[in-house]
């Protein structure tokens, strides 16, 4: 609670001060994946940047009730609310109940998220879970006169809701601009002004995902979900709202309108958005068809991969860029990424081989403190990680014995590591990979299985021992009985 923190507010356009509603308690809601696909590089940058955000916080003492959602209904393909549900679709292509397409890629995006270290949030609501809280938001946006129903459908009236308050406040945009830029799409002559948004939308025939409501069998608007569950999870007013920035117009901008209508008041006191990841300069994601999945980085089973990446790899690069800034991938980035984490975990392992001085010859006192000026700087990850590579190149030069450091100096080094690099960045050691715990477990069965063996011998019991080897052999391992007991080795 020492550090004061300031942040990048959208809505302002400015850094402020963090100052929490009801310290020590932080309300942040931020908006998850819509699941029905796997994960890419575009969905693991706000979930690191919002990480770095709750570990932070938490870090400060702040007890924080981090709410992250699931998408799995009311999604259409264009977020004007045309076409089908991006779920329901799946569903229909593949033959399944849209539920089993939701609990499918539910759980490859918390395999995905557990390989990155991403923490689990406080509360991970889903949209179908809270249809009742959605269409009683309905009411109360229906009941202030900020929305409309046609034909069993109810859209937010964005002119009428714009006279009394602004609409386009967070996204900059001017109504005006909107309405004359708009293009009329498929299934929207029903609305007033094609900036209005769908609350409800009545289910057509072929619709799969329906629910009954006061005005139709339908579902609910894509936009509805995020201001129903933040309000009942962290209230009408909470602290920090946080997304994609390609998330700020229409889904952030329509939150704002909604929340304000229903509940006479603005939701969020800071929005905060990070920036988009870039290929070869163009925006990633599904829609471009361009995105790499993350499975595909760990594995490396995509064309524009030279190789495998470690998931620290992946957290690391997104780490060493600003959450507000682009950040293009390519295969060089990456390399380079992985080399600089090879280097920090390093010296972090290196730390606990260096025997303290008497005295130190280097100054470290100031590390520690750069490295809170930076994330208390808007959470400025990269500025903190420059101060451990600063840190490396003293370690390094201890370890050769050209420097030294007194064992206080040491002990905070150790500190600065375990809270910065550990703790708050949540980067931990790239050597337990698949392979080497598959290599342990292989040693450790074959420590135990010529050891049974050579009980075998001990008793005479030939038959079993020989039993042992031929089966060995028959699996391409040769055992080698010598003076100091048996040794294998895999023939190729």
């Amino acid at each position: 609670m020492n550090h004061p923190l300031s942040v990048y507010n959208s809505l302002s356009r400015k850094k402020e001060p963090f100052i929490p509603m009801n310290p020590p308690f932080v309300g942040l809601y931020v908006c998850g994946p819509t699941v029905y696909g796997d994960a890419h590089l575009g969905h693991a940058r706000p979930a690191i940047t919002f990480d770095l955000v709750f570990r932070y916080l938490q870090h400060l003492g702040y007890k924080v009730r981090y709410v992250r959602n699931i998408t799995d209904v009311g999604h259409l393909e264009n977020d004007a609310d045309a076409g089908e549900d991006k779920i329901g679709k799946k569903a229909r292509l593949e033959q399944l109940e849209p539920m089993e397409v939701v609990q499918y890629y539910s759980d490859r995006y918390h395999e995905d998220m557990d390989s990155l270290n991403v923490k689990k949030p406080s509360i991970e609501p889903r949209a179908s879970g809270h249809i009742i809280e959605q269409i009683e938001m309905v009411k109360a946006i229906l009941k202030a006169g900020f929305a409309y129903e046609v034909n069993g459908s109810v859209y937010f009236d964005v002119a009428k809701y714009n006279k009394s308050h602004n609409y386009g406040k967070l996204s900059g945009r001017l109504l005006e601009d909107m309405m004359a830029g708009c293009r009329n799409l498929e299934g929207q002559e029903e609305k007033r002004n094609s900036v209005d948004f769908a609350l409800w939308k009545k289910a057509s025939p072929e619709h799969i995902m329906r629910w009954p409501s006061p005005w139709s069998e339908g579902f609910p608007g894509w936009h509805l979900e995020c201001s129903t569950m933040s309000t009942k999870y962290l209230g009408e007013e909470f602290d920090i709202h946080g997304g994609g920035m390609d998330l700020l117009f229409p889904h952030h901008e329509c939150e704002i309108a909604q929340s304000n209508a229903a509940n006479g008041k603005d939701a969020v006191r800071y929005w905060l958005h990070n920036n988009m990841i870039t290929i070869n300069g163009q925006k990633m994601g599904k829609s471009l068809g361009n995105f790499i999945t993350l499975r595909e980085f760990f594995s490396g089973q995509h064309k524009g991969l030279e190789r495998a990446y470690h998931p620290m790899t992946i957290r690391f690069f997104i780490l060493q860029a600003h959450y507000r800034s682009t950040l293009d991938f390519s295969n060089e980035a990456l390399d380079a990424a992985e080399k600089g984490l090879k280097r920090l975990l390093q010296a972090q392992e290196t730390l606990h081989k260096i025997a303290a001085s008497k005295q130190s010859s280097v100054e470290v006192s100031s590390i520690g403190q750069k490295c809170y000026e930076a994330m208390n700087d808007d959470f400025n990850s990269p500025v903190a990680i420059a101060q451990l590579f600063d840190a490396v190149r003293i370690i390094n030069a201890v370890f050769d014995k050209k420097e030294s450091l007194s064992e206080a100096d040491l002990a905070e080094l150790k500190s600065i590591f375990d809270t910065f690099l550990t703790d708050i960045f949540g980067l931990i050691s790239t050597s337990g990979s698949v392979s080497e715990h598959l290599h342990g477990l292989i040693d450790g069965l074959m420590e135990m299985i010529l050891d049974i063996r050579q009980n075998a011998r001990q008793q005479k019991d030939w038959g079993t021992s020989d039993k042992i080897r031929d089966g060995l052999n028959n699996l391409n391992i040769v055992v080698k009985d010598g003076k100091g007991g048996a040794e294998w080795k895999l023939n190729p």
